[in-house]
């Protein structure tokens, strides 16, 4: 397993959902506060009122799109170090991340993806808070193989059987 922040996530999602993304289609690549200004003052008044979708990819750069699209999309199908929603707040004359989870059932990255996405915002220049404002804990079942998300610490699978305690969302096993 690689270090906290470190491990890349693989699309784990519906294959026609990936078989769909066109070639240079990602979300809109943020390496810079400046890429962001330059991106947020493109939006609608209503936009940034809802969190987007976000990755950050293997290179390290956060990437942004609208709330609806699939993160997969956003990452041009590829994997990504995190995923999740992010919402923002103009304020004091500069942007700042309001809140940020790791929910991405395309990705199902683990809490400890953090790191990546601290790295990321940190990279940018944009306020961050100090880990994810919502934790989404992800993992496989077993038995049915059903994707789970695990509410208040209930390691038990909807459909049938206990789930792991450790991250077992890649295609091949726990971690890769």
């Amino acid at each position: 397993m690689s270090a906290p922040g470190r491990r890349s996530y693989p699309y784990v999602g519906p294959a026609e959902l990936r078989a769909a993304i066109r070639p240079g289609s990602g979300g809109r690549r943020i390496g810079q506060v400046a890429d962001f200004d330059s991106w947020a003052g493109g939006l609608s008044v209503s936009e940034p009122a809802e969190p987007f979708t976000f990755g950050v990819a293997t290179d390290g750069v956060l990437r942004l799109a609208p709330r609806r699209s699939e993160h997969v999309a956003c990452a041009g199908g590829e994997p990504v170090l995190g995923a999740g929603e992010i919402g923002f707040v103009h304020d004091a004359g500069r942007w700042a991340v309001d809140g940020v989870s790791n929910h991405s059932t395309g990705y199902c990255p683990d809490v400890t993806s953090w790191p990546a996405v601290a790295r990321a915002l940190d990279r940018t220049g944009l306020g961050r808070p100090s880990g994810f404002t919502h934790e989404v804990v992800f993992r496989r079942c077993p038995g049915c193989r059903e994707h789970d998300i695990v509410r208040e610490d209930d390691f038990v699978c909807v459909f049938c059987d206990d789930l792991p305690r450790e991250w077992n969302m890649s295609p091949t096993g726990p971690s890769h």
